[in-house]
C-alpha cells in the first residue's frame, strides 16, 4: 500500500477552521445579546474562508481543485448502480462532491443573507442600509429559518456519512483529514504540500480577508 498526500495543509486548516466557526455561529446565534458581536465576527471569518476555498479550488493541491469534484447526474447515477464496482475514491466520490458543493453554496448564501439581516432590536448586518426593508425582511427570514435548518441538516448528514464509512467500509475519513494522507493500492498523484503552497495559501487568505473587510464597510460608506 502506498501513502498518498490527498489533503494539503491549507485545505485541512480550512476544513477544521470552518467546522469550529460553524459551531461558534450556532452557539452565539442562539445565545444572542452580547454574543452577537462574536456571531458577526465568526460570520466574517466564514465568508473569508469561503472566498479562500473558491480561489484554492483553482490553485490548491491536486485533490482540492474543483475539477476533482465530479458530480454530474450521470456520474451519480452510475455510482449508485449496484452492477458497477468502483475502486476506493482517494478524493471525494460523486455523492461526496455534490455534498461539498451544496455545503459551500449554502454557507455562502447563509453568510451573505447575514450581511443584510436585522433582528429589529440591537443587531443589524453591515449592508442593511444598502437594500430595501422588504429585502432585509426576506434575508432575515431565510438566515434565521430555512438557511440555518438546511445547514444543520447537511452537517448531520455529513457526520452520519463519516460514521457509515468508518463502520461499514472501515475507512477513517476524519483521520485522513487530520493527517492529509490516504493509502492506495496503486500509484496516484499526490497533492503538492510544501512551503511554496503554504505561502500561496497565506496570500489567498489575506486577499479573501481584504475583500470581506472592504465588503462590510460598504454600508458604512453609503451612510
Amino acid at each position: 500500500m502506498i501513502q498518498v498526500r490527498i489533503w494539503d495543509w491549507p485545505t485541512r486548516i480550512f476544513h477544521w477552521a470552518l467546522a469550529i466557526l460553524i459551531v461558534a455561529l450556532v452557539i452565539t446565534g442562539n445565545v444572542g445579546g452580547n454574543a452577537m458581536e462574536w456571531h458577526f465576527r465568526c460570520g466574517y471569518a466564514v465568508l473569508s474562508l469561503l472566498i479562500f476555498r473558491f480561489i484554492w479550488g483553482f490553485y490548491g493541491g491536486h485533490w482540492s481543485r474543483w475539477r476533482q469534484l465530479a458530480c454530474s447526474p450521470e456520474l451519480i447515477r452510475q455510482y449508485f448502480k449496484t452492477s458497477v464496482t468502483y475502486p476506493p475514491f482517494l478524493g471525494h466520490n460523486p455523492l461526496g462532491s455534490l455534498a461539498v458543493i451544496a455545503m459551500l453554496a449554502l454557507l455562502t448564501l447563509q453568510v451573505s443573507t447575514g450581511l443584510f439581516s436585522d433582528d429589529e432590536i440591537s443587531n443589524a448586518g453591515p449592508l442593511v442600509s444598502l437594500v430595501s426593508g422588504s429585502s432585509v425582511s426576506l434575508a432575515t427570514s431565510w438566515h434565521k429559518g430555512f438557511g440555518k435548518t438546511f445547514i444543520l441538516l447537511l452537517v448531520a448528514v455529513h457526520l452520519l456519512a463519516i460514521l457509515w464509512y468508518l463502520v461499514k467500509k472501515k475507512q477513517n475519513l476524519t483521520l485522513a483529514m487530520l493527517k492529509g494522507d490516504k493509502t492506495s493500492a496503486t500509484p496516484a498523484q499526490s497533492s503538492k504540500d510544501g512551503p511554496a503552497n503554504w505561502l500561496l495559501a497565506v496570500l489567498c487568505i489575506l486577499v479573501s480577508a481584504g475583500l470581506v473587510y472592504a465588503l462590510i464597510n460598504l454600508g458604512a460608506t453609503a451612510v
